[in-house]
C-alpha cells in the first residue's frame, strides 16, 4: 500500500512496532483544548477496530511531563519531550490559550530535517507563525485568528483553509476540524470503506478536504448579510432532495425573481438556479466518495431522477461518473 507523507522514522524511534501505520505524538502544554485531544484519540482509536492490524498508535508528551490538564479540567499523564530524541512519525501539537512556540520549535525543526510530518493546531499555528521571522509555503490557522494576524504583520501566504501543508509543517484551523484532518493523515492506510466507515462511526455527514474554506461570518458576504438572501441559500440546502421551482423559493424568502438573479450575479457570478444545481451535485458527491450508499438512493436524496441523470451531472461538473468515483480505491483528503 502506498503512503502519501513520505514518511520515516529516525532511530531510536519512539516506537518499536512492526505494522504499516503511524505513530503520532501528542504534544499538550497545560491548558491545552481538550476538545482537539479527544478528536484525535477517537478518530485514531476507531480507525483501530476498524482496521484490524490496529496499525496507529500514540503516546503523550510535554515540555513539562507529568500530569497535564486542559482548559477545562481533563489531565493526561505526558511523557517528557526531548528536543532532538525519540521521534514518532508524526507530531501534533494541539491548541491551548498557553501554547508557547518556544516550548517544542526546536523539536519542530529536528523533525523537520529529518522528513518527519509535524502538525500545528488552532494556537500552536497561530503562534508558530507569530514567532517564524520568514515563513515559506502557505500557512493558515484558526479563522479567529486570521484577521489578527493580518493587522500585526505581513503575511501574504496566509489562507482560510482547513489546513496547509509547507515543507513538512502542517498549519491547520483545529477545534472541529481536527477529525477531518486526522482522517486525511491515516486515509492513505486504510481502504475507502474503511474511511467512509470511519465517518460513519463519527457521525460526520461528510469528511471535508484541506482545500475547504473554514466558516466566514456572515458579515463577509455582502448578499449573504441579507437575511432574504440567506433564506434562499437555506431554503436550497433544505430541498436538495426534493429540488423545488425557483418561483416557490423565491417565494418562500419573499424576494423578487428579478432580484435574486441580480444578486446571485453580482455575488456568486452565477444563476440561483446554477447555483442550486451545484449545491445538489456537491451533495451528490460527498454520498459517492464518502458513503457506501446504493448509487439509486444517492441520486434520490440529491434530487436526482435517476443514476444516469446524477452521472451527467457529475461527469459535467468533475469529469467522472458516479461508477467511476465509487470505483477509486483511495479516498484523499489531504491535497498537499
Amino acid at each position: 500500500m502506498s503512503k502519501t507523507l513520505n514518511i520515516k522514522t529516525p532511530k531510536p524511534a519512539a516506537h518499536s512496532s512492526d505494522d504499516a501505520g503511524l505513530s503520532f505524538e501528542l504534544f499538550v502544554e497545560r491548558g491545552f483544548d481538550e476538545f482537539e485531544l479527544a478528536g484525535i484519540i477517537r478518530t485514531l482509536s476507531l480507525a483501530n477496530e476498524i482496521h484490524s492490524q490496529t496499525p496507529f498508535d500514540w503516546r503523550f508528551t510535554s515540555n513539562k511531563p507529568g500530569m497535564i490538564s486542559s482548559a477545562n479540567g481533563m489531565l493526561v499523564r505526558a511523557e517528557p519531550s526531548i528536543a532532538d530524541y525519540g521521534f514518532s512519525d508524526l507530531m501534533v501539537v494541539v491548541g491551548g490559550k498557553r501554547v508557547a512556540a518556544t516550548s517544542w520549535l526546536a523539536r519542530l525543526r529536528a523533525m523537520q530535517r529529518l522528513g518527519l510530518t509535524v502538525v500545528l493546531l488552532s494556537d500552536a499555528a497561530t503562534a508558530y507563525i507569530k514567532s517564524s521571522q520568514r515563513l515559506e509555503g502557505r500557512i493558515t490557522t484558526h479563522w479567529r485568528d486570521i484577521e489578527m494576524l493580518n493587522e500585526i504583520g505581513y503575511y501574504p501566504n496566509l489562507s482560510s483553509r482547513l489546513s496547509e501543508n509547507s515543507s513538512g509543517i502542517i498549519t491547520a484551523a483545529g477545534v472541529g476540524a481536527t477529525t477531518d484532518l486526522i482522517i486525511g493523515l491515516i486515509a492513505p492506510y486504510l481502504t475507502a470503506p474503511a474511511v467512509a466507515e470511519l465517518g460513519h462511526r463519527l457521525l460526520l455527514n461528510t469528511l471535508r478536504k484541506n482545500t475547504a474554506e473554514q466558516p466566514k461570518k456572515i458579515s463577509d458576504s455582502p448578499s449573504l448579510f441579507d437575511h432574504r438572501m440567506r433564506d434562499v441559500i437555506s431554503i436550497m440546502e433544505d430541498s436538495i432532495a426534493e429540488p423545488l421551482p425557483m418561483t416557490e423559493i423565491t417565494k418562500q424568502a419573499g424576494v423578487s425573481t428579478r432580484q435574486l438573479e441580480r444578486v446571485f450575479r453580482e455575488v456568486f457570478d452565477e444563476s440561483p438556479a446554477r447555483f442550486y444545481k451545484v449545491l445538489r451535485i456537491k451533495h451528490a458527491r460527498s454520498l459517492v466518495e464518502e458513503t457506501l450508499l446504493p448509487l439509486v438512493e444517492v441520486a434520490l436524496a440529491s434530487g436526482f431522477g435517476s443514476t444516469s441523470t446524477m452521472s451527467a451531472a457529475l461527469r459535467s461538473e468533475y469529469g467522472m461518473t458516479a461508477h467511476q468515483m465509487r470505483q477509486r480505491k483511495k479516498v484523499r483528503l489531504l491535497e498537499y
